[in-house]
């Protein structure tokens, strides 16, 4: 009688160690939870730590208070960085802006986008440091806000490209998510916080299978219906292969087969237009070295002899103005080194002799100047008498004395640089707009063209922004980088309707197949366990059940 006592302990004792073995395995098939419990508490065995129970509240009110901020700090973080990634088009206007305050240059935009991309993956992959990128991320969003809130214009035409991609990877993240959600939904004992747990999860997932109803991107066009390839006009020439507004810069616009010249105008103290973007000379020329008390004054206040003495390349292979500059040959580093500030006339001739069109901002002379009311008489004496170059080819921008300066020049391309009523524009004859890429519609650009207005948009730099402007339809751009776009033979992203459709129907099928497998797998885990807890002899009901099954996990070690 003892020996059958005895042999019946032994098996039921046998059948509890199998039970034991197959929970520890389950709890040891969960690398995300130990790393996790590693990382905040150091403690990475699985004995060092208490089994908490998924479908139970596991946490303090501490806990809970700082879950959120986590979440908030990752949420933060990613939206900086996301925004702050694609403001790359304009990363020079805002070193050229930090340069205008602080006195010298350095490229502050790629050392942002270095300290947002490093934080964001701290708290991405260690997800501590929470404070830390959550102050980083708010008051960056906040300032950059304040200084610079056209940028999120350019977040929101950002969305018109990746909004198809950012669908994909958010069903993705979903598909994800329903690992954890399925496994504490199926464990939870009541069907309250079953309900807490899942129906958030459905109701986001119902979002974002719908959302492509609503989504719009120029570029899911049907074939054939995609206009020419917009013109590219040489912002201050290619200032990243040469000085801006150098004879160099210029040159290599054309070599890289740009369409037009942009440049800045500014009339030199003895009557002299010359060629200078900033309102001193500090920042393009070697005016520091020359003249070291004269680095705040006015460019319009020096004579035209000191301005053609200065250097205006040096500048240039010093400050490396842009992060992505590509590397000059030898002979290229001499010639920039050697140029000098360009007078207009000279720029004229050379852009006549190569069939280029030319646009530029005209900046009227400060107070107390010879010419403060004779600027524009003094340049459209430049353009009809000393260079030469045929009227068809000035885009004609200023303002200011237009009926004038229609009446003395009228082969000019009248130029608007702000929107207006299509019938004020005719009244003008206004022929071209010039407007800021933020500005861009697809629906604007179409009516303009209807009434024979071209559009063109500045300052274009990036591949995606610059297919944008060419879905939606803009004749020509203003860039940096002609030595790039010229190489695009069609717009990035560009997809027909049937396509876009099919991607996102295939998307959404996926994610429901892993999703409802997922779930499945969760319940038949869970059903096997009780399978073999009742196998082992042990019936339970089902509140006692979990509540044996996390102390079982906690016998120790030297019973296997």
């Amino acid at each position: 009688m003892e020996a059958s006592s005895t042999s019946l302990k032994r098996l039921k004792f046998g059948k509890l160690k199998v039970v034991r073995r197959r929970l520890l395995q389950r709890y040891e098939h969960q690398p995300f939870i130990s790393c996790l419990a590693g990382f905040y508490s150091c403690r990475w065995k699985r004995y060092q730590r208490r089994r908490i129970e998924p479908g139970k509240c596991c946490c303090k009110t501490g806990e809970c208070v700082f879950f959120p901020l986590l979440v908030g700090a990752f949420c933060f973080s990613l939206v900086f960085l996301y925004m702050w990634g694609e403001a790359k088009n304009d990363y020079n206007n805002f070193d050229w802006y930090n340069y205008g305050n602080l006195g010298f240059w350095f490229l502050w935009s790629l050392v942002l986008l270095i300290v947002a991309a490093i934080l964001f993956m701290y708290i991405t992959l260690l997800l501590i440091g929470t404070f830390l990128v959550l102050c980083f991320s708010v008051t960056a969003l906040f300032i950059l806000s304040v200084l610079w809130g056209d940028q999120w214009k350019t977040v929101r035409l950002s969305f018109q490209i990746t909004a198809p991609y950012l669908h994909i990877g958010a069903i993705t993240l979903m598909v994800l998510l329903s690992w954890p959600v399925a496994l504490h939904a199926i464990r939870a004992d009541k069907k309250v916080v079953q309900i807490i747990i899942v129906g958030p999860y459905l109701a986001i997932l119902l979002f974002l299978f719908l959302i492509p109803l609503g989504m719009y991107s120029p570029c899911i066009r049907e074939v054939g219906t995609l206009g020419p390839k917009p013109a590219l006009i040489g912002h201050r020439g290619a200032p990243m292969l040469a000085p801006e507004n150098t004879e160099m810069s210029f040159q290599k616009t054309i070599e890289h087969g740009g369409d037009g010249l942009e440049t800045d105008v500014t009339i030199s103290y003895d009557g002299v237009p010359f060629l200078m973007h900033d309102s001193t000379l500090r920042r393009t020329t070697n005016i520091k070295e020359v003249y070291p008390n004269d680095t705040a004054q006015n460019a319009a206040l020096f004579s035209w002899d000191t301005l053609k003495e200065l250097n205006a390349g040096t500048w240039f292979l010093k400050d490396k103005p842009f992060s992505c500059m590509s590397s000059l040959s030898r002979a290229d580093q001499t010639q920039a080194m050697n140029q000098s500030i360009y007078k207009l006339s000279n720029f004229l001739r050379l852009a006549d002799s190569q069939n280029q069109l030319v646009i530029f901002d005209l900046y009227r002379p400060p107070e107390k100047h010879p010419y403060r009311n004779s600027w524009i008489n003094r340049t459209l004496d430049v353009i009809l008498n000393e260079s030469g170059i045929r009227p068809h080819l000035v885009l004609w921008l200023e303002n200011d004395m237009r009926s004038f300066v229609q009446s003395v020049a009228p082969g000019f391309q009248q130029t608007m640089g702000s929107k207006a009523p299509v019938e004020d524009l005719l009244m003008d004859n206004i022929v071209k707009l010039n407007l800021p890429y933020t500005e861009m519609s697809s629906e604007d650009i179409r009516k303009y063209s209807e009434a024979n207005i071209t559009t063109n948009l500045y300052v274009i730099n990036e591949p995606w922004l610059f297919s944008l402007a060419w879905c939606s339809g803009a004749h020509s751009v203003t860039t940096n980088t002609v030595h790039i776009l010229k190489n695009l033979r069609q717009p990035l992203f560009l997809m027909t309707p049937q396509q876009y459709n099919i991607m996102w129907i295939l998307t959404d099928l996926t994610s429901v197949l892993f999703i409802s497998l997922i779930f499945a797998l969760h319940w038949w885990r869970e059903r096997s366990f009780s399978c073999c807890a009742h196998d082992g002899g042990l019936t339970l009901e089902s509140g006692t059940y979990n509540k044996f099954r996390t102390e079982l996990s906690d016998i120790p070690a030297v019973m296997t």
